[in-house]
C-alpha cells in the first residue's frame, strides 16, 4: 500500500511528522513529499500550500509521481454549521467548489462541465473515520465541505454559501483533491478541524486555534492510517 496524506500548511503536517519520527524527503515540483517507511508500506506526506491549484497539483503528484492508492488530506477549516465549535472535526462527505461560477451559462453555481456540483469521498475511509471515532468516544460532524480561494471571514459571505451549498464548513483545498482523485479514481477523505467560525472574529481565532486544531485532526489521521494500512 502507498498513502498520500496532505495539509496545506507545514503546522497542518509537523505533527504527523513527529508522530512517524523517520523519513526521507523528495523534491517534485517546487515542494518537499515526505516518504515514510512504515510495515512494509510507503506513506508520502506534504503541505501543498494553501489553495485549490497547490493542493490539485499535490494530489495530482502524490498519485501519478508517487503511485499513491489513497489519498487523506488532515487540516483546518472555518465552521459553518452553528453545532461546530473550535476543535470539532468533520468528515466531508461531499465537497464543493463555492466560488466556480458560469451561472451566465445556464449552469448552477459550483458546476463545471463534464464534473459536477459536488464530489462524493470515498465510503470505505469514511466507515474507517466513523469507526476510530466511535472506539475513542470522539464526537465527529460529516456534512459538506465547501472550497473556495478565499478565507471567508465575512458573515454575509459566510452565510451565502451556506445559503447556495448546504455547507458544514469551508476551507481552500478539499474538493480541488476531491476533483482530482475521482477524475484519477483514487479514493479520498477530506479530515478537517474547526479552527474558526468564518465569520469577521475568523482571522483572529484562526491564528489562536491553528496549531491545536491542526494537531487534532493529524492525531486522528494518524489513527486512520493505523487502521488502513492494517487491513491491507
Amino acid at each position: 500500500m502507498t498513502l498520500g496524506i496532505i495539509g496545506a500548511m507545514i503546522e497542518e503536517i509537523t505533527p504527523l511528522l513527529e508522530l512517524f519520527g523517520d523519513y526521507r524527503s523528495r523534491q517534485v515540483g517546487g515542494n518537499t513529499y515526505y516518504e515514510i517507511q512504515k510495515d512494509g508500506h510507503k506513506i508520502f506526506i506534504a503541505y501543498s500550500k494553501i489553495g485549490k491549484v497547490h493542493s490539485a497539483l499535490t494530489s495530482s503528484t502524490m498519485i501519478l509521481h508517487f503511485g499513491c492508492e489513497k489519498i487523506i488530506f488532515s487540516g483546518v477549516a472555518g465552521g459553518l454549521s452553528a453545532d461546530l465549535k473550535v476543535g470539532d472535526l468533520i468528515l466531508g462527505q461531499k465537497l464543493c467548489q463555492y466560488d466556480v461560477d458560469i451561472s451566465a451559462f445556464g449552469h448552477p453555481l459550483g458546476f463545471i462541465p463534464e464534473s459536477k456540483v459536488f464530489i462524493e469521498s470515498d465510503a470505505t475511509l469514511n466507515t474507517i473515520a466513523r469507526s476510530i471515532a466511535n472506539n475513542q468516544g470522539i464526537k465527529l460532524k460529516e456534512g459538506i465541505i465547501a472550497s473556495g480561494d478565499a478565507f471567508i471571514a465575512d458573515s454575509q459571505k459566510k452565510q451565502w454559501i451556506i445559503q447556495h451549498f448546504g455547507a458544514d464548513a469551508v476551507e481552500m483545498e478539499g474538493a480541488a483533491v476531491a476533483v482530482v482523485c475521482d477524475l484519477l479514481a483514487v479514493p479520498f477523505c477530506i479530515l478537517r478541524s474547526i479552527s474558526d467560525s468564518a465569520d469577521g472574529n475568523a482571522d483572529i481565532s484562526f491564528d489562536e486555534f491553528l496549531v491545536s486544531s491542526a494537531k487534532r485532526s493529524a492525531d486522528f489521521v494518524m489513527m486512520m492510517c493505523e487502521m488502513i494500512l492494517s487491513h491491507k
